[in-house]
């Protein structure tokens, strides 16, 4: 944490990756910025006389003195965030939140279920999870990757890497059929019952719109899986990064500083608001 949690330090932008080819204009930031964090970890970003909003991080935690961060264009902030190129520079706070829970899934099988942008929060615990120092610690990792259409995947360009890793199962998914697509077809609660994972040894670990969290995690149950094996990262406005503002509340919980990285478990014991 930064000695003052309220003061942006300057973070120059190194490079600017477009990641997507659809209407949803996804971008990928890379800041060049000296911070420690841990996957499920996020920061607040501002530009000055513009505004601040929460992303979560969506780099490497191993790589030091970069961050990266995947924004998309739906406002103010964002449209004023995508109209800076390689040299200018966001303001940044933090890290802020929990962190994924890593010394609990240590010795177990991972699922990874992700729905569009929801991608970018699941990142860092995917590259942490593979990182040579790391990758014998864990199990055997499925991946059911989900997005509107082809066009709107992120990170398109790193899945053969991960598919070289040992012991790693991905599938993709698309909402429609499309022209040369030979992934998957249809909702992730719809196709999570046709990946191959052992019930008794895996942790999910899921992101992305609500409703495909409720849907999926509904599923999961079904399958078998207890609350406590379904884990999550929530995204409601998290303004003030500290637990002060309330704006994020669930109950008694702050979304800023309890998580963003919940237990179904965890979450069946708060008021029904994700």
């Amino acid at each position: 944490m930064m000695e003052n949690p309220y003061v942006p330090i300057k973070a120059e932008i190194l490079s600017v990756t477009q990641e997507t080819s659809s209407d949803l204009d996804i971008k990928t930031y890379r800041l060049k910025h000296q911070m420690e964090y841990l996957p499920g970890q996020f920061v607040e970003v501002s530009i000055p006389g513009v505004g601040e909003a929460p992303f979560g991080y969506a780099s490497d935690p191993f790589e030091k003195g970069i961050i990266e961060l995947t924004i998309k264009r739906t406002g103010k902030l964002t449209d004023a965030i995508h109209g800076l190129g390689v040299g200018d520079s966001l303001w940044i706070r933090g890290p802020f939140g929990n962190t994924f829970p890593i010394d609990q899934l240590r010795g177990r099988d991972i699922l990874f279920i992700a729905g569009g942008l929801g991608l970018a929060p699941l990142r860092p615990l995917i590259r942490y999870v593979f990182d040579k120092s790391q990758r014998s610690d864990f199990g055997k990792v499925n991946m059911l990757l989900a997005a509107r259409s082809s066009r709107d995947m992120i990170y398109h360009e790193e899945y053969d890497q991960w598919k070289q890793q040992a012991d790693v199962n991905i599938a993709l998914t698309i909402d429609k059929e499309e022209p040369g697509w030979t992934g998957m077809v249809g909702f992730p609660n719809n196709l999570v019952g046709e990946i191959p994972f052992d019930k008794e040894k895996v942790t999910a670990v899921l992101c992305g719109p609500p409703i495909m969290i409720k849907s999926v995690a509904k599923k999961l149950e079904e399958i078998g899986l207890s609350p406590d094996q379904i884990i999550t990262t929530l995204e409601n406005r998290m303004t003030c990064g500290v637990g002060k503002c309330g704006k994020c509340n669930i109950g008694h919980q702050y979304v800023c500083v309890d998580g963003p990285v919940f237990s179904l478990a965890q979450l069946a014991e708060m008021p029904d608001e994700y």
